[in-house]
């Protein structure tokens, strides 16, 4: 049997990620993708070896398209030599970056925020995934969260932390969820300006008192 080519994968695993977010994680299954996406069951497994591992692919795919969108987005805020108030709208930025990445590739951007990572990588998932899953983790708490706390208070603690996972984690989950979650007839996502005004000015709330210090 052929191996599909590189725009087959990426066209099932788009149709993999309209499944997952339109009729849920548990009803994506090897032989409704093929259906969806027109490759064969034997191309499908051929490919990915198996549903865990392309259920993998699939969210590594979009973690790592979303983390390098997020890290462009610092740097275009940081600039060469970032002020106080340019580490602030990095901070505002990386927030907005699930908007952003709703505009490009809205299926993507539900996925990441509507569906829970263990929803869809089980314990069936290869060693090699796991690992690069692993690494993206790491990624996410030098390149994002440590950086952007450094930034703004010369500091990587636990406390400064914690505060830049509020901004960027735990405030665009909860202001953008529901618009992520309500899509338009033709699978559109629309964020309106001023929700995302909104999630700029909490962000900027936050990031006022600088954390506190301990030890």
């Amino acid at each position: 049997m052929p191996r599909p080519r590189v725009h087959d994968l990426d066209q099932v695993l788009d149709v993999a990620e309209r499944l997952v977010v339109d009729v849920g994680s548990e009803r994506l299954t090897v032989r409704r993708l093929s259906a969806d996406s027109g490759v064969s069951n034997g191309a499908i497994y051929h490919a990915f070896g198996s549903l865990a591992a392309l259920r993998g692919r699939m969210w590594l795919r979009a973690a790592l398209e979303f983390l390098d969108l997020q890290t462009r987005l610092i740097d275009e805020a940081l600039g060469a030599a970032p002020t106080s108030g340019d580490a602030v709208e990095a901070v505002v930025a990386a927030a907005d970056a699930p908007a952003v990445l709703a505009e490009r590739r809205p299926a993507a951007a539900r996925m990441l925020m509507t569906v829970r990572r263990q929803q869809l990588l089980g314990p069936g998932l290869p060693e090699e995934l796991a690992d690069s899953l692993l690494g993206l983790d790491r990624r996410l708490v030098s390149e994002v969260l440590c950086r952007l706390a450094s930034a703004l208070w010369g500091r990587r603690d636990g406390s400064s932390v914690e505060v830049i996972t509020t901004c960027v984690v735990d405030l665009p989950t909860a202001l953008l969820r529901r618009a992520l979650s309500q899509v338009t007839a033709d699978s559109a996502v629309r964020i309106t300006a001023d929700v995302r005004a909104r999630l700029a000015t909490a962000v900027r709330a936050v990031l006022d008192r600088e954390p506190p210090r301990h030890g």
